[in-house]
Protein backbone atom coordinates (compact mmCIF):
# COMPACT_ATOMS: atom_id res chain seq x y z
CA UNK A 1 0.00 0.00 0.00
CA UNK A 2 1.43 3.43 -1.05
CA UNK A 3 1.58 5.79 1.76
CA UNK A 4 1.16 9.58 0.75
CA UNK A 5 1.86 12.15 3.08
CA UNK A 6 0.42 15.92 2.44
CA UNK A 7 2.44 18.61 4.64
CA UNK A 8 0.94 22.09 4.15
CA UNK A 9 3.59 24.98 4.49
CA UNK A 10 3.17 28.32 4.74
CA UNK A 11 6.65 30.29 5.46
CA UNK A 12 8.31 27.14 7.20
CA UNK A 13 11.24 27.70 6.25
CA UNK A 14 13.11 27.60 9.83
CA UNK A 15 11.81 23.58 9.62
CA UNK A 16 10.84 22.72 6.37
CA UNK A 17 13.94 20.67 5.16
CA UNK A 18 14.59 19.06 8.61
CA UNK A 19 11.19 18.20 8.62
CA UNK A 20 10.33 16.42 5.13
CA UNK A 21 14.38 14.97 5.34
CA UNK A 22 13.48 13.54 8.84
CA UNK A 23 10.25 12.26 7.24
CA UNK A 24 11.77 10.50 4.24
CA UNK A 25 14.52 8.27 6.17
CA UNK A 26 12.11 7.26 8.62
CA UNK A 27 9.93 5.90 5.93
CA UNK A 28 12.52 4.55 3.52
CA UNK A 29 14.45 2.80 6.33
CA UNK A 30 10.34 1.24 6.88
CA UNK A 31 9.89 -0.13 3.31
CA UNK A 32 7.11 2.44 3.31
CA UNK A 33 6.08 3.09 -0.61
CA UNK A 34 5.45 6.81 -0.26
CA UNK A 35 5.40 10.10 -1.78
CA UNK A 36 5.42 13.44 -0.01
CA UNK A 37 3.98 16.22 -1.07
CA UNK A 38 4.33 19.35 0.10
CA UNK A 39 2.15 22.46 -0.86
CA UNK A 40 3.97 25.89 -0.56
CA UNK A 41 0.77 28.22 0.56
CA UNK A 42 1.91 31.22 -0.89
CA UNK A 43 4.96 31.47 1.34
CA UNK A 44 6.96 34.83 1.17
CA UNK A 45 10.74 33.53 2.80
CA UNK A 46 12.80 30.96 1.34
CA UNK A 47 10.14 28.14 2.01
CA UNK A 48 9.85 27.93 -2.38
CA UNK A 49 13.74 27.68 -2.51
CA UNK A 50 14.68 25.22 0.03
CA UNK A 51 11.71 23.04 -1.57
CA UNK A 52 13.06 23.42 -4.55
CA UNK A 53 17.04 22.12 -3.76
CA UNK A 54 15.04 19.46 -1.62
CA UNK A 55 13.28 18.08 -4.48
CA UNK A 56 16.51 17.18 -6.20
CA UNK A 57 17.96 15.09 -3.39
CA UNK A 58 14.49 13.34 -2.42
CA UNK A 59 12.75 11.55 -5.36
CA UNK A 60 9.73 10.87 -3.62
CA UNK A 61 9.05 14.90 -2.74
CA UNK A 62 7.01 16.64 -5.04
CA UNK A 63 5.64 20.19 -4.05
CA UNK A 64 3.29 23.01 -5.40
CA UNK A 65 2.47 26.19 -5.10
CA UNK A 66 -0.95 26.44 -4.03
CA UNK A 67 -2.48 29.46 -5.80
CA UNK A 68 -4.29 32.35 -4.07
CA UNK A 69 -6.61 32.71 -1.68
CA UNK A 70 -3.75 31.39 0.87
CA UNK A 71 -4.67 29.17 4.10
CA UNK A 72 -4.21 25.90 5.79
CA UNK A 73 -7.81 24.07 4.51
CA UNK A 74 -6.40 25.18 1.33
CA UNK A 75 -3.45 24.11 0.89
CA UNK A 76 -4.70 20.73 2.46
CA UNK A 77 -7.56 20.05 -0.41
CA UNK A 78 -4.88 21.44 -2.56
CA UNK A 79 -2.47 18.32 -1.59
CA UNK A 80 -5.11 16.06 -1.79
CA UNK A 81 -6.33 17.06 -5.24
CA UNK A 82 -2.49 15.95 -6.24
CA UNK A 83 -1.74 12.40 -4.01
CA UNK A 84 -1.50 9.09 -6.05
CA UNK A 85 -0.98 6.65 -2.72
CA UNK A 86 -3.70 3.97 -1.51
CA UNK A 87 -3.98 6.17 1.83
CA UNK A 88 -3.19 9.91 2.67
CA UNK A 89 -1.72 11.78 6.13
CA UNK A 90 -2.02 15.51 7.00
CA UNK A 91 1.01 16.07 8.45
CA UNK A 92 2.19 19.58 9.95
CA UNK A 93 5.39 20.67 8.35
CA UNK A 94 6.24 22.19 12.15
CA UNK A 95 7.38 18.48 12.85
CA UNK A 96 4.81 18.62 15.52
CA UNK A 97 3.84 15.37 14.46
CA UNK A 98 6.66 12.53 14.96
CA UNK A 99 7.05 9.98 11.44
CA UNK A 100 7.46 6.76 14.40
CA UNK A 101 3.58 7.39 14.66
CA UNK A 102 2.58 7.85 11.16
CA UNK A 103 4.15 4.60 10.32
CA UNK A 104 2.20 2.85 13.34
CA UNK A 105 -0.72 4.59 11.94
CA UNK A 106 0.21 3.04 8.39
CA UNK A 107 0.78 -0.42 9.63
CA UNK A 108 -2.40 -0.23 11.97
CA UNK A 109 -4.32 0.48 8.66
CA UNK A 110 -3.36 -2.36 6.86
CA UNK A 111 -3.66 -4.84 9.44
CA UNK A 112 -7.33 -3.59 11.05
CA UNK A 113 -8.17 -2.74 7.47
CA UNK A 114 -10.28 0.29 8.67
CA UNK A 115 -10.84 3.16 6.70
CA UNK A 116 -9.32 5.42 8.97
CA UNK A 117 -6.71 6.29 11.75
CA UNK A 118 -7.28 8.95 13.87
CA UNK A 119 -4.60 10.07 16.13
CA UNK A 120 -5.64 11.10 19.98
CA UNK A 121 -3.18 13.52 21.98
CA UNK A 122 -5.17 12.85 24.89
CA UNK A 123 -5.14 9.47 25.73
CA UNK A 124 -3.24 8.18 28.91
CA UNK A 125 -0.60 6.56 26.16
CA UNK A 126 -0.17 9.80 24.17
CA UNK A 127 2.81 12.55 24.71
CA UNK A 128 2.52 16.24 24.37
CA UNK A 129 5.46 18.63 24.81
CA UNK A 130 4.48 22.41 25.68
CA UNK A 131 0.88 23.08 24.77
CA UNK A 132 -0.38 26.36 25.41
CA UNK A 133 -2.42 26.31 28.33
CA UNK A 134 -5.24 28.49 26.66
CA UNK A 135 -5.07 26.79 24.02
CA UNK A 136 -5.75 23.67 25.99
CA UNK A 137 -8.78 25.11 27.41
CA UNK A 138 -10.23 25.78 24.27
CA UNK A 139 -9.28 22.50 22.34
CA UNK A 140 -10.92 20.13 25.25
CA UNK A 141 -14.28 22.37 25.32
CA UNK A 142 -14.73 22.13 22.10
CA UNK A 143 -13.73 18.26 21.32
CA UNK A 144 -16.04 18.04 24.37
CA UNK A 145 -18.87 19.56 22.49
CA UNK A 146 -18.34 17.86 19.64
CA UNK A 147 -18.54 14.10 21.78
CA UNK A 148 -22.10 15.22 22.96
CA UNK A 149 -23.25 16.64 19.45
CA UNK A 150 -22.49 13.22 17.58
CA UNK A 151 -22.59 10.46 20.31
CA UNK A 152 -19.05 9.75 19.77
CA UNK A 153 -16.26 8.56 22.42
CA UNK A 154 -13.24 9.88 20.03
CA UNK A 155 -11.51 12.96 22.18
CA UNK A 156 -9.39 14.68 19.80
CA UNK A 157 -11.32 15.61 16.44
CA UNK A 158 -9.35 18.70 16.04
CA UNK A 159 -6.18 16.92 15.86
CA UNK A 160 -5.23 17.33 12.46
CA UNK A 161 -2.95 14.49 12.75
CA UNK A 162 -4.91 11.60 10.94
CA UNK A 163 -4.89 8.83 8.05
CA UNK A 164 -7.38 8.32 5.72
CA UNK A 165 -7.96 5.86 2.84
CA UNK A 166 -8.44 7.39 -0.27
CA UNK A 167 -11.73 5.87 -1.01
CA UNK A 168 -12.50 7.81 2.27
CA UNK A 169 -11.23 11.24 1.21
CA UNK A 170 -13.20 10.73 -2.26
CA UNK A 171 -15.97 10.11 -0.11
CA UNK A 172 -15.63 13.25 2.05
CA UNK A 173 -16.05 15.58 -0.92
CA UNK A 174 -16.53 18.35 -2.06
CA UNK A 175 -14.59 19.55 0.96
CA UNK A 176 -15.73 22.72 2.14
CA UNK A 177 -13.08 24.41 4.91
CA UNK A 178 -10.62 26.71 3.72
CA UNK A 179 -8.56 27.03 7.16
CA UNK A 180 -8.21 24.35 9.85
CA UNK A 181 -11.57 24.07 10.51
CA UNK A 182 -10.63 20.92 8.15
CA UNK A 183 -9.28 19.06 10.57
CA UNK A 184 -12.55 18.98 11.73
CA UNK A 185 -14.80 18.45 8.66
CA UNK A 186 -12.76 15.15 7.31
CA UNK A 187 -13.09 13.22 10.83
CA UNK A 188 -16.55 14.13 11.00
CA UNK A 189 -17.87 13.60 7.38
CA UNK A 190 -16.20 10.14 7.64
CA UNK A 191 -17.81 9.40 10.71
CA UNK A 192 -20.94 10.52 9.43
CA UNK A 193 -21.22 9.16 6.41
CA UNK A 194 -19.64 5.55 7.92
CA UNK A 195 -16.40 5.01 6.82
CA UNK A 196 -14.55 2.84 9.85
CA UNK A 197 -11.86 4.17 11.82
CA UNK A 198 -9.87 2.94 14.65
CA UNK A 199 -8.03 5.65 17.03
CA UNK A 200 -4.43 5.87 18.76
CA UNK A 201 -2.67 8.11 20.74
CA UNK A 202 -0.01 9.96 19.40
CA UNK A 203 2.81 12.65 20.34
CA UNK A 204 2.42 16.02 19.90
CA UNK A 205 5.50 18.68 19.93
CA UNK A 206 5.03 22.40 19.94
CA UNK A 207 7.23 24.14 16.85
CA UNK A 208 10.46 25.68 18.05
CA UNK A 209 10.88 27.34 14.80
CA UNK A 210 7.95 30.15 13.35
CA UNK A 211 4.63 30.83 14.43
CA UNK A 212 1.83 28.95 14.60
CA UNK A 213 -0.75 29.95 11.77
CA UNK A 214 -3.95 28.65 13.87
CA UNK A 215 -5.46 32.38 14.55
CA UNK A 216 -8.06 31.62 17.79
CA UNK A 217 -9.81 34.55 17.76
CA UNK A 218 -10.56 33.69 13.71
CA UNK A 219 -11.46 30.59 14.08
CA UNK A 220 -14.27 30.51 16.34
CA UNK A 221 -17.64 31.00 13.74
CA UNK A 222 -15.70 28.88 11.21
CA UNK A 223 -15.25 25.82 13.42
CA UNK A 224 -18.76 26.37 14.45
CA UNK A 225 -20.08 26.35 11.47
CA UNK A 226 -18.34 22.78 10.18
CA UNK A 227 -19.70 21.20 13.06
CA UNK A 228 -23.01 22.43 12.52
CA UNK A 229 -23.09 21.27 9.17
CA UNK A 230 -21.84 17.93 9.69
CA UNK A 231 -24.59 17.74 12.71
CA UNK A 232 -27.35 18.91 10.19
CA UNK A 233 -26.21 15.99 7.53
CA UNK A 234 -25.87 13.02 10.24
CA UNK A 235 -29.70 14.01 11.23
CA UNK A 236 -31.42 15.22 7.85
CA UNK A 237 -29.20 13.58 4.90
CA UNK A 238 -31.18 9.91 6.02
CA UNK A 239 -28.17 8.14 5.17
CA UNK A 240 -27.87 9.59 1.73
CA UNK A 241 -24.52 10.00 1.43
CA UNK A 242 -23.07 6.42 3.81
CA UNK A 243 -20.45 4.64 2.39
CA UNK A 244 -21.77 1.52 1.03
CA UNK A 245 -19.33 -1.63 -0.10
CA UNK A 246 -17.90 -1.06 -3.85
CA UNK A 247 -19.50 -3.78 -5.89
CA UNK A 248 -17.26 -4.95 -8.88
CA UNK A 249 -19.47 -4.42 -12.27
CA UNK A 250 -20.05 -7.93 -13.89
CA UNK A 251 -18.47 -8.33 -17.37
CA UNK A 252 -21.33 -8.12 -19.93
CA UNK A 253 -21.86 -10.84 -21.63
CA UNK A 254 -21.74 -10.61 -25.65
CA UNK A 255 -25.24 -11.01 -27.26
CA UNK A 256 -25.69 -13.81 -28.88
CA UNK A 257 -25.89 -13.74 -32.90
Amino acid sequence: MKLSVVIPAHNEEGCIASTVIELSKHLKSQSIPHEIIVIDDNSTDQTPDILRKLSFEISELRWFRNSPPNGFGYAVRCGLSHFTGDAVAVYMADASDTPSDLVRFYRTMLSEKVDCVFGSRWDKESKVVDYPAFKLVLNRLVNHLIQVLFGIRYNDVTNAFKLYSKETIRGVEPILSPHFNLTVELPLKAIVRGFSYTVLPNTWINRKTGESKLKIKEMGSRYLFIILYCFIEKWLSRGDYHSKPLIEPKELSSPSN
